[in-house]
């Protein structure tokens, strides 16, 4: 484990959407790094949380334009976001306690 691995994982998503998919299965959701790409995710996963990934599937989002009262033009943040699928058998620690 290094500290690439955990520069790579930014935060696990904690939604409504990101539970339901948890529950019913193995899916879990975290932003990543967008230079990231998913053999790099996969391997991250697998070395800090010792699961085994069977697949990832990664999203791009591009920051929103949004105005300040100030009448401001300003824009959110780019993210990626990757939604893991674990093997048959495996769950990540974070959810089993929620």
């Amino acid at each position: 484990m290094s500290y690439k691995d955990f520069d790579l994982i930014k935060e696990v998503v904690l939604t409504e959407k990101a539970f339901k998919l948890g529950q019913g299965g193995r899916v879990y959701v975290v932003k990543v790094d967008p230079k990231a790409n998913k053999t790099s995710i996969k391997e991250a996963l697998e070395r800090i949380f010792e699961v085994k990934v069977e697949k990832v599937r990664t999203l791009n989002f591009i920051g929103k334009r949004k105005m300040n009262r100030k009448g401001e033009v300003g824009y959110r943040p780019n993210f990626k976001k990757a939604y893991i699928t674990l093997a048959p058998g495996y769950s990540l620690p974070l959810f089993d306690q929620v």
